[in-house]
This record gives structure tokens, C-alpha cells and sequence, in this order.
């Protein structure tokens, strides 16, 4: 099922990818959905920085909700490629809990809008091999699979945004 999110950011261009790069785990403050992010790798190679950052849901889970989630259900690791030289960002991210049964990957682009203001672009797919998921009978394999698509892109789709709006607000309290 395709991803696709476009947000925009009164920041520049530079500084908005920027910030996405490089203060990713000082987003989480204003993230309401997201309790941690980690930084598990970084390699720079020049315009070229690759990342594996690990991702802790589920801040606004109730209590009662998140005991019967297990953590590993509400973590995810993003690979991304982040390119300087086109402002895009190439990623995929991985489910540990069901690594061999989702795969979502895409790209993010960064354009200047306008003077001053910048538009995220988030383009992917979102694939669920419910054959693949422990427990779901292969005959209703397919849709399964279907709806748990349409539920998590239905889910991500706002969290994308926020994510966004959170880089706003966190520029916008370091003084832009």
C-alpha cells in the first residue's frame, strides 16, 4: 500500500534537512507518539550520511493498552541514506517483531517551496506477507494482510506529519 505524506516546514530547506539529520533524538520532546529514539549507527561518507536509528512508539498508548503490546511490537528501525547533494533521504524500516513480514521503504524529499519554507515530500510502500505472521491461517492470508496495511498506513500517515510539525516547533524554539 502506498505512503504518501507531504508537509510543510516554515524553515529553509538546509536547515530543516539538517535537523532531520543530525537532531532526530532532540525531536522527541515534541513528539507525542514516540517515547525514544536511539542512534544505533552512523556513517558519514562525504554528502552522504547513513543512519540506523531505533524507534520507541507508543507515547500516547494508554497504560492498560501497552501492557498487553509487547515492546517489541512498538519499536522499529529506520535505515536512511541521507543525501546533502539532492536533499533527499532513502529508507527503509524494519519491524524486528516482524522482519520478515512487513517491508516499507521510500523516499523523502526535501524542495524549497518558497523563500524561506520548505516541503516534505515522503513517498513509500508498505507491504504485509501475513503468510509470514505466526498464528494467521494461510487462507486468510491476503486479507489480513490487506487491512493490517490500511490500518498502520492509516496510523502512520498522521505521525509522518507530526514528525514534521515537530521539527517546526523545535526550530522554531531554538530560534529558527
Amino acid at each position: 500500500m502506498r505512503i504518501d505524506v507531504t508537509a510543510d516546514i516554515a524553515f529553509p530547506r538546509e536547515r530543516v534537512f539538517a535537523t532531520y539529520r543530525d537532531h532526530l533524538v532532540d525531536l522527541v520532546p515534541y513528539l507525542t507518539n514516540v517515547r525514544a529514539i536511539t542512534i544505533t549507527s552512523r556513517v558519514d561518507e562525504g554528502e552522504i550520511v547513513k543512519f540506523v536509528n531505533r524507534w520507541k512508539g507508543g507515547g500516547e498508548i494508554p497504560g492498560a493498552v501497552r501492557k498487553v503490546l509487547s515492546e517489541e511490537l512498538l519499536e522499529w528501525d529506520d535505515l536512511a541514506t541521507w543525501n546533502a547533494k539532492d536533499f533527499t533521504t532513502l529508507w527503509q524500516t524494519i519491524v524486528p517483531a516482524f522482519k520478515d513480514a512487513v517491508d516499507a521503504r521510500g523516499t523523502n524529499t526535501f524542495t524549497e517551496s518558497r523563500p524561506g519554507f520548505t516541503t516534505l515530500k515522503i513517498a513509500g510502500e508498505l507491504k504485509v506477507d501475513a503468510s509470514k505472521v505466526k498464528g494467521v491461517p494461510r487462507l486468510l492470508a491476503g486479507p489480513v494482510g490487506s487491512a493490517v496495511e490500511s490500518f498502520l498506513v492509516g496510523a502512520i500517515k498522521p505521525n509522518l506529519v507530526a514528525v514534521a510539525k515537530g521539527v517546526e516547533k523545535f526550530l522554531t524554539a531554538k530560534g529558527g
